[in-house]
């Protein structure tokens, strides 16, 4: 029976189950790897924060672009996201836990961690300067270690929905500091797979392979697109299309990788 005035059970109006959060860094241009998993993860029914730091971008060689972060939230949006894009420079120590603080304020506990931030500046062994190697170790391990280590304290969800993936970087000839940081993250981000283990967590690496957001010359471009066995460079949505299967129930069993996505290049 239904009670006066009630449409039939039928009828009844069912409430959508709550979005996970999934909280995205270095998301700072509309190209780049950052943005195209927060599309895929927002298509796939996942809430989106994330962060950006416009400096970084300005004194790189491709500039900022302005009006990105609007244009990325208005891309996430479009899925039925809530987003919440939160400005940080994750040099500072107390950086990770401010941006924690403020995506629970804004839409929620996190379930994802998506590391996709870098400070990555070419300088080999002869000429890396004390402030270079200290900043790209600031940024890509140190504070990847204090933003896994917000997650693990502030890590509310079901166990075995908890997802961990920073994204990584074979890169050594030339590339002394963020090579070096990004074997340091490596560690750091698999060491979660054994640490967080209680809580239910996966922790994976990516590396994603040559792809260019930007920052590749033409004759770069030819030679590793010469260099891949399937003959063309990765794209955002190559790395986005692994992230958003390893943060799915089917890539639940999935835990403790350093995973090649990259087309074969060697």
């Amino acid at each position: 029976m239904t009670t006066p005035g009630q449409p039939p059970a039928a009828e009844q109006p069912t409430t959508a189950p709550p979005r996970p959060l999934a909280l995205i860094t270095g998301v700072g241009r509309t190209v780049g790897i950052g943005a195209g998993i927060a599309r895929r993860l927002a298509a796939s029914g996942w809430d989106i924060a994330f962060t950006y730091w416009t400096p970084y971008d300005r004194r790189m060689a491709w500039g900022e672009e302005r009006g990105a972060t609007a244009a990325i939230e208005a891309s996430l949006t479009e899925h039925g996201a809530r987003t919440a894009a939160i400005e940080a420079d994750l040099i500072d120590p107390d950086a990770p836990a401010r941006v924690f603080d403020e995506a629970e304020r804004r839409i929620g506990p996190v379930t994802a961690l998506v590391l996709s931030h870098a400070e990555s500046v070419d300088s080999g062994l002869l000429d890396t300067t004390l402030a270079s190697f200290d900043r790209h170790f600031a940024v890509n391990a140190r504070a990847t270690w204090l933003l896994i280590r917000e997650y693990g304290l502030r890590f509310r969800s079901p166990a075995g929905s908890g997802r961990i993936i920073a994204l990584t970087s074979d890169h050594t000839v030339g590339n002394l500091p963020y090579g070096a940081s990004k074997g340091a993250l490596d560690r750091i981000t698999l060491a979660a797979a054994r640490e967080l283990a209680h809580l239910g967590v996966t922790a994976n690496v990516i590396n994603p392979g040559p792809v260019d957001t930007g920052w590749m010359t033409d004759e770069l471009a030819d030679l590793l697109t010469r260099e891949t066995p399937l003959g063309r460079l990765g794209t955002p949505q190559d790395t986005a299309h692994l992230v958003d299967f390893l943060c799915s129930p089917q890539g639940q069993w999935i835990n403790g990788q350093l995973l090649k996505s990259n087309g074969g290049a060697a």
